[in-house]
């Protein structure tokens, strides 16, 4: 049986996040642990972390915590990298108060100042990061789709970044469907599948991959598009996912559900669907 799970909201206290996660039916679940669309975050208190604990210890779930939307660990503009660098300290930092092993990070976009340039920020933003918490909450780079300037959407980009890092037992992959695909991966067909696998081994190691963020693509192969659609309603489709759940790579990795929520289908529906498939 996969282990399987979505992104749950942490409105009310972090710890009713546990409670949402089980309603859906997780195995696994993934939390902004504060407000995602600003720079500045409360302080988590004693009574937070301990029942947001008791909760995960009671459920047996486990949770993913992802960095928010603002930072750029890739942007030229001093103010935004600064404050980049230091919110991810930050949220290594609250995810070690919360019992969290995993913090997954977008590269960011590097606006047009070159390639080169936006890795070599990234890889000056982790290695700081890294040195200024002290704890060992695992960094999952988080592959991208591609889009214009985004840094991180090959798995040459990524292997060089991590190349260059100096806690590497500290870092991880999270490795997301749609952006691959959108990315120009093929993961329709059991060729492209058993390919992208190959070259991923080869130049970043499938032992490095810790979570996967499971989504179908509303964009084609290679259209640089990041859209999430519903497990089997997009672009890969169910026979694509069908391969994906039945790959021991995959089959053995926390998933989660990163898709949409509408009349079509909701959390609880994608999950059912990605235990379907996987059977």
């Amino acid at each position: 049986m996969v282990t399987v799970g979505v992104h749950v909201s942490i409105a009310g206290s972090l710890s009713q996040s546990v409670d949402r996660a089980q309603e859906r039916g997780c195995d696994v679940f993934q939390i902004f642990s504060r407000n995602p669309r600003g720079w500045g975050s409360a302080p988590l208190t004693g009574a937070d972390c301990t029942a947001f604990e008791e909760k995960i210890k009671s459920s047996r779930l486990l949770a993913v915590d992802h960095m928010p939307y603002l930072p750029n660990l890739a942007s030229p503009k001093e103010e935004v990298y600064k404050k980049s660098v230091a919110a991810l300290i930050a949220e290594l930092g609250r995810c070690g108060q919360l019992g969290i092993p995993y913090l997954v990070t977008h590269l960011g976009h590097h606006l047009g100042d070159g390639i080169a340039g936006g890795r070599l920020r990234v890889v000056r933003a982790v290695n700081a990061a890294l040195d200024g918490t002290d704890n060992d909450v695992m960094l999952l780079l988080e592959n991208t789709a591609g889009e214009k300037n985004s840094v991180g959407s090959s798995f040459e980009h990524i292997a060089s970044i991590i190349e260059q890092i100096l806690e590497r037992k500290r870092i991880g992959i999270c490795f997301d469907t749609c952006h691959a695909f959108a990315a120009g991966y093929d993961l329709r067909t059991g060729e492209g599948l058993t390919d992208t696998l190959h070259q991923f081994d080869e130049l970043i190691g499938l032992s490095s991959l810790r979570i996967v963020h499971l989504n179908d693509s509303k964009g084609e192969r290679g259209s640089g598009l990041d859209r999430h659609e519903h497990i089997g309603m997009g672009a890969i489709g169910e026979e694509g996912f069908r391969r994906i759940l039945h790959h021991p790579v995959f089959r053995d990795l926390p998933l989660i559900c990163e898709t949409p929520v509408d009349d079509r289908r909701d959390d609880a529906g994608n999950i059912r669907k990605v235990r379907e498939l996987s059977i």
